[in-house]
C-alpha cells in the first residue's frame, strides 16, 4: 500500500496548445491542494467535453500515471513519488486516443478516431506489441480489463454494444465477441467483483439515464439486471467501492451522482439518483474516481471549473467535503489514489 504522503487527484488540461495533468494532493480528511503541473508533451483536443472514459489512469500499484493526449494521436507515462510527477516518455497509439486500460503491465490504449486497439507492455517504458482495429463504424467509448485480465471490453455506443476480446499469456487478443448491450448508447463501465455494470445514456434523452449489469462468460456478457433507471440524464461515467457494494455514476446533464447498490447475485438496484450533488440540474459532472483506500470520491465539475469531493460513509452515503482547482474548460479525466 502507498504512503499517504503519495495520496493525490490528477486531471488532464487537454489543451490544444499543450496538454498538461493538474495534480492535486490529498490530505487525510480529503481536502485537496496543488502539487504541480507537469506538461506531457502532447497535445488534448481542445474541446470543452472530452468523450473520454478512462483518459488518465494509474496503474494498479499505483507506480505509473498514464495520459491520453486525443490532439496529438499519442499516450504520456510518468512516474508516481511523493514529491509530484516524473515524465517518463510519450509514444505513439494512433488518433485520438481516449480511454487506457491496464491489468499488470499490459496496457490497452483505445483510439477513436480511427477506431482500434493498440497493445504495450509496461516494464519502466512501454512496449508496443499489438494493433487490433475495430469496426469501421463504431463509435467507442470505454476499453477495461475484466479482474482476471483474461477479457479485454469495449463498449459500443453506435451498435448498442459490448465488444469482448479474449486476452493470451502474450497479451495479443482473440477473436472478438459482441453481446447486445440491454439499454442504448452503453458508456462507460466498472466491476463489483465478477459483475460488470454498463451505464447507458439513452442517445442524451432527458430522464433517460440507466445502468445495467452483466456477468461475463466464454459466449459473452449475459445480462443480470436491464436498464435500472434512475431518472437523471446523460449518464457516463462509473466506479466502485472497493467492497464491490456499491457503484457510483455521474450524470452529466444534470449534475448528480447516483448510487446503486451490488446484490451477491449481481443484480443492482438504484439506492439514490442524487447521493451527490453539485447544483442540481446544472450540467457539467464527469469524471470521477475513488481514493484507493476508499474513503472519499471526486469528480470534474467542467461547468463549474472545479474537482468536486465526497466523503463516502459504511453504507455508500457522501457527504460534500468541498471544492477545488481552476480548470480550464478543457479539463478532463481524473484518476485518484
Amino acid at each position: 500500500m502507498q504512503e499517504q504522503n503519495h495520496a493525490a487527484v490528477y486531471v488532464q488540461t487537454n489543451e490544444a496548445e499543450s496538454n498538461r495533468v493538474l495534480a492535486l494532493r490529498r490530505e487525510a480528511d480529503g481536502s485537496l491542494s496543488e502539487l504541480g503541473v507537469y506538461p506531457t508533451g502532447g497535445a488534448g483536443d481542445g474541446k470543452p467535453h472530452l468523450t473520454s472514459q478512462g483518459s488518465v489512469v494509474l496503474t494498479r500499484d499505483g507506480s505509473h500515471l498514464l495520459v491520453t493526449n486525443a490532439g496529438s494521436g499519442d499516450v504520456t507515462l510518468f512516474a508516481v513519488a511523493a514529491e509530484g510527477l516524473a515524465l517518463i516518455e510519450t509514444v505513439p497509439t494512433g488518433p485520438a486516443p481516449k480511454s487506457i486500460a491496464e491489468h499488470q503491465g499490459l496496457v490497452y490504449v483505445l483510439n477513436t478516431g480511427a477506431p482500434s486497439l493498440s497493445g504495450f507492455r509496461l516494464d519502466r517504458r512501454l512496449q508496443r506489441i499489438a494493433n487490433r482495429e475495430l469496426d469501421a463504424g463504431a463509435d467507442p467509448a470505454q476499453v477495461g480489463f475484466t479482474p482476471d485480465g483474461s477479457m479485454l471490453l469495449v463498449t459500443d455506443r453506435a451498435a448498442n454494444a459490448l465488444v469482448q476480446f479474449p486476452v493470451d499469456r502474450s497479451g495479443q487478443l482473440g477473436e472478438a465477441r459482441v453481446s447486445s448491450s440491454a439499454g442504448p448508447t452503453p458508456y462507460g463501465f466498472a466491476f463489483a467483483g465478477d459483475t460488470l455494470v454498463v451505464t447507458e445514456a439513452y442517445g442524451a434523452a432527458k430522464g433517460k439515464a440507466a445502468a445495467s449489469s452483466y456477468r461475463i462468460e466464454g459466449a459473452g456478457a449475459i445480462p443480470v439486471s436491464k436498464s435500472i433507471a434512475n431518472g437523471r440524464s446523460e449518464i457516463c461515467w462509473a466506479v466502485v467501492t472497493k467492497d464491490g457494494r456499491y457503484v457510483f455514476t455521474t450524470n452529466f446533464a444534470d449534475g448528480a451522482v447516483s448510487r446503486y447498490a451490488v446484490g451477491d447475485d449481481g443484480s443492482i438496484a438504484l439506492e439514490d439518483a442524487t447521493a451527490g450533488v453539485t447544483d442540481d440540474g446544472r450540467p457539467g459532472l464527469r469524471d470521477e474516481d475513488l481514493s484507493d483506500d476508499g474513503k472519499f470520491l471526486y469528480a470534474v465539475d467542467t461547468g463549474a471549473h472545479q474537482i468536486f469531493g465526497w466523503a463516502v460513509g459504511a453504507n455508500g452515503e457522501l457527504k460534500p467535503i468541498g471544492s477545488w482547482a481552476n480548470l480550464p474548460a478543457t479539463a478532463a479525466g481524473l484518476a485518484a489514489n
